[in-house]
């Protein structure tokens, strides 16, 4: 079972693009992920641990996130979270992941100027009158 989740936060690392010998584009990369709230017995704003994540995006949206996401960015994470533990010789950990549905720069933080990519959609090719009732055109 996935999780549907929303993740805001600063991207830690360089996005990482890859195309696969098969054509699959994806795009990953690190998440840092912090709660912050206002203090109002101290007056101040307090923060919490870190959560981090690994983001990847798949297609069309790892070929967009590639082109518009910069490390650094702060930016709103929409996506399935998956949980894995790992161990090898010496250590273990647990891998918190995020397959990403949708990606977008925080607009809490900032300004974006967003283009509509155009994409084109092969056809298929109509199948040929096997009767071979065609005619020439004179």
């Amino acid at each position: 079972m996935t999780d549907q989740l929303a993740v805001t936060g600063l991207i830690a690392t360089t996005p990482r693009h890859i195309v696969t010998s098969e054509g699959l584009a994806i795009t990953s990369f690190r998440l840092a992920s912090r709660q912050r709230w206002f203090d109002r017995k101290v007056g101040r704003w307090s923060e919490g641990e870190t959560n981090w994540y690994t983001v990847t995006a798949f297609r069309d949206l790892a070929v967009n996130a590639s082109q518009s996401l910069l490390k650094g960015d702060r930016v709103v994470v929409v996506g399935r979270l998956k949980v894995r533990d790992w161990s090898n010789d010496d250590r273990s950990g647990t891998n918190v992941e995020v397959e990403a549905d949708s990606l977008g720069h925080d607009l809490h933080w900032g300004v974006s100027d967003y283009t509509k990519v155009a994409r084109t959609i092969l056809e298929e090719e109509p199948e040929e009158d096997s009767e071979g009732d065609d005619e020439e055109e004179l």
